[in-house]
C-alpha cells in the first residue's frame, strides 16, 4: 500500500510539474523536453530528494523512486514508436529503405566500432568494449524528434536523414540486447547453434505478431468505429499500443519494436489520423514523464566526484560521433550543411544507451564503476540535444537543396496546397470529383465507417474521423491546405467544424454547405468564406433549367442566376441588429 501512495504522489507531483513546464517553456520559446530534464535533476532524489531527511516537508516535491518512474516513462518511447508507425507505414520504409538500411547500418556500425576501439585502447575488457561500442553509438528518438518538431524541422533534409537513422537504431535494439545474451559470461554454455535458434525464434516472433496484426487491427477499428463511440475508440486505441508493447515485452522483445510494428500495420489503415489524434496526449504525458525520469538518475555527486573524466567523456563521445556521422552523410550524397546538421542532432546518446549499460551492468558484462561513469556522461549528452539542435541551424540549407532532397528523403505525407473535404456522403464525394478533374489534390474525412471504407475501396483518399476536433484537422494538414469544404448534413458540427478551423487558420477559405438561408447566415458571422444554401441554390438551379428550357439564351440566364446568386450572398453576409 506504501509504494502504491509513492507512486500516486510522484504521478501528482510530475502532473504539477507538467502544468507548469509545458506553458512556461512555450512562452519562453525553449524546449519542453529540456523543462522535463531540469525538473527531474531539481525535484529527482540528488536535488530536493536529497535534502529531505533534513527537511521533510520536501519530501512531497521530490520524487521517491525515480526506478518506478522510469518503467512508466519507458511506455513513452513505446508511444512515440507508435507514432512514428504510424506516419511511416510499409511504403514509406520501402521508399527509405537507402538511407534506413544503407546509412542507418553504417553510422551504428563505425561508430560503434571507433568508440568500442578508444574504450579498448583506455582499458575496458573486449567484452565491454562492445558494449560500450554499440550502446553510446545510438541516439535518442524520444529527445530528438520532439526537439526537431518544437522547431518545425521534422520535414527538413536533416530531419528525416536523422529520422532515416534513427529508425534503424531502433530496429536494431532487439539484435542489441540478444547480444548482452551471448556476450554474458554467466550464459557460456551458449553455442553457435543455439543463437542462431534464438535468431530464428525471434524472426519468427516478429512474423507472427505482423500476421495477427494484419488480421485483427482493421476489423477491431472498423468494428469500434461503427458504434460511434469516441470512448471506446479511446480504448481501443490504448489497448492496441499498450498490448503491442506489452506481447513483444513477453516475448524478450523491446515493447518499442512491438509499438511500431503496430503502427506500421495501423498506417494503411483509413483509421489512423483519427488514431494519431486519440494517442498523442497520452505519448506526450509518458514521453514528459521519460524525461523527467532521466533527469532524477543524474548524480551530481558523482559528477563532482571525477569532473574531468565524465566531461572527457562527453566531450569524446559527442565528438567521435560528429567525426564519423557527417563524413557518411557526405559519402551518401547530402550537402555538407545537411551532413553537419544531422551530426550535431544524432552526436548525443539516447535512451536505449541507458537500457543496454544499466543490463550490461546487471549481467556482469561490464564493472558497476566503469558502468556508472558511462551512463553519467550518456545522461549529460542528453541534455545537449535541445541546445544542439537548435545550434545546428547554423548551417544554411539552400531551399533548391532541400527541394532536390525531398525526392530521396520522403516526408511522412505530402498534405501540402491540397484541399481538405470534411463529411464525404452525396455532396463531398462529387466536390472530390471535381476536384480530381481539374487535378487538385484532397483528403476527405467522415465520421462514417462504413461510408469510409466503401470509398477507399474506390481509391479515394478518405479517413475516419471527427473532424470537429482541431488536433484531427491538424493530422490532416489544415495548417498548409489551400482550402477546407465543408459539406455535412449536421448543422450544429458544420459549425463547430468552421468554428474549429477559423481558430486555426484566420486565412483559410472555407466554402461551407448550409442547410437553408438561416443557417448560411450563422455560418458566415461564424468565418466562412463562402456559405452555399441547398434551398437557394436548388431554387436558382431549377430556374436556369427553366429559362434555358422556354428559349431564353443560355448566356443571358448564367449571367442574370450569377447575379442573383451575389445578392442573396451579399444579403447573407449583412450583420443582423444595429
Amino acid at each position: 500500500m506504501l509504494g502504491a501512495t509513492h507512486v500516486s504522489s510522484d504521478l501528482l507531483l510530475f502532473l504539477g510539474v507538467a502544468a507548469v513546464i509545458v506553458p512556461l517553456f512555450a512562452r519562453l520559446h525553449l524546449s519542453a523536453v529540456l523543462g522535463f530534464l531540469a525538473a527531474g535533476v531539481l525535484l529527482g532524489p540528488f536535488g530536493l530528494g536529497a535534502l529531505a531527511h533534513a527537511l521533510p516537508v520536501l519530501s512531497y516535491v521530490s520524487f521517491d523512486d525515480p526506478v518506478r518512474m522510469a518503467e512508466l516513462g519507458d511506455l513513452g518511447v513505446a508511444f512515440l514508436l507508435f507514432m512514428i508507425g504510424l506516419e511511416l507505414s510499409f511504403d514509406r520504409l520501402l521508399r527509405l529503405r537507402s538511407f534506413v538500411f544503407g546509412l542507418g547500418p553504417a553510422q551504428v556500425t563505425i561508430c560503434s566500432a571507433a568508440i568500442g576501439l578508444i574504450a579498448y585502447l583506455l582499458g575496458a575488457q573486449p567484452r565491454s568494449a562492445i558494449v560500450y561500442g554499440t550502446a553510446l553509438a545510438l541516439s535518442s528518438t524520444a529527445i530528438v524528434l520532439p526537439a526537431l518538431s518544437e522547431r518545425r524541422r521534422l520535414n527538413s533534409a536533416a530531419g528525416r536523414t536523422s529520422f532515416a537513422i534513427l529508425l534503424f537504431q531502433d530496429l536494431a535494439v532487439a539484435p542489441l540486447l540478444f547480444m548482452l545474451t551471448l556476450l554474458s559470461p554467466d550464459n557460456v554454455r551458449h553455442s553457435g547453434w543455439a543463437a542462431l535458434l534464438a535468431l530464428a525464434t525471434g524472426l519468427l516472433e516478429f512474423a507472427l505478431l505482423v500476421g495477427f496484426g494484419r488480421l485483427v487491427l482493421k476489423p477491431l477499428f472498423r468494428l469500434v468505429a461503427q458504434t460511434r463511440s469516441s470512448e471506446l475508440f479511446v480504448a481501443a486505441s490504448l489497448l492496441v499500443v499498450i498490448g503491442a508493447a506489452a506481447a513483444t515485452a513477453a516475448l524478450g522483445q523491446s515493447m518499442a519494436l512491438g509499438t511500431f510494428i503496430a503502427g506500421l500495420l495501423l498506417a494503411e489503415t483509413e483509421f489512423r489520423r483519427q488514431i494519431a489524434m486519440t494517442i498523442e496526449p497520452f505519448q506526450g504525458l509518458l514521453l514528459g514523464l521519460f524525461f523527467t525520469a532521466v533527469g532524477a538518475r543524474l548524480d551530481f555527486g558523482q559528477i563532482a566526484a571525477a569532473p574531468y573524466l565524465l566531461l572527457g567523456l562527453v566531450g569524446g563521445i559527442l565528438a567521435i560521433k560528429v567525426l564519423v556521422i557527417a563524413p557518411l552523410c557526405r559519402l551518401a550524397g547530402l550537402p555538407a550543411a545537411v551532413a553537419a546538421q544531422t551530426a550535431m542532432i544524432l552526436a548525443p546518446s539516447g535512451e536505449f544507451a541507458l537500457v543496454l549499460i544499466s543490463q550490461s551492468m546487471a549481467g556482469h558484462i561490464v564493472t558497476v564503476a566503469t558502468g556508472t561513469n558511462a551512463l553519467i556522461a550518456a545522461t549529460i549528452t542528453m541534455f545537449a540535444i535541445p541546445p544542439l539542435v537548435h545550434l545546428s541551424e547554423r548551417f544554411k540549407v539552400g531551399s533548391r537543396e532541400e527541394t532536390l532532397l525531398a525526392d530521396i528523403l520522403p516526408a511522412p505525407e505530402d498534405t501540402r496546397n491540397h484541399v481538405l473535404i470534411v463529411g464525404y456522403g452525396r455532396v463531398g464525394e462529387l466536390v472530390g470529383q471535381m476536384l480530381k478533374r481539374h487535378n487538385i489534390d484532397f483528403i476527405a474525412i467522415d465520421a462514417h465507417a462504413g461510408l469510409v471504407a466503401r470509398e477507399r475501396r474506390r481509391g479515394s483518399p478518405t479517413f475516419f474521423g471527427d473532424a470537429r476536433r482541431i488536433e484531427l484537422l491538424r493530422h490532416c494538414g489544415v495548417k498548409d491546405a489551400r482550402a477546407l469544404v465543408v459539406t455535412m448534413d449536421d448543422a450544429s458540427a458544420a459549425d463547430a467544424v468552421v468554428v474549429a478551423a477559423r481558430a486555426e487558420r484566420a486565412d483559410l477559405i472555407i466554402v461551407a454547405r448550409a442547410r437553408d438561408a438561416e443557417h448560411a447566415k450563422r455560418l458566415y458571422a461564424l468565418g466562412v468564406s463562402d456559405a452555399v444554401p441547398e434551398t437557394i441554390e436548388s431554387s436558382l438551379q431549377l430556374s436556369e433549367a427553366l429559362l434555358v428550357d422556354i428559349g431564353v439564351p443560355k448566356g443571358l440566364v448564367i449571367t442574370s442566376v450569377d447575379e442573383l446568386r451575389d445578392e442573396f450572398r451579399a444579403l447573407l453576409q449583412t450583420p443582423t441588429g444595429g
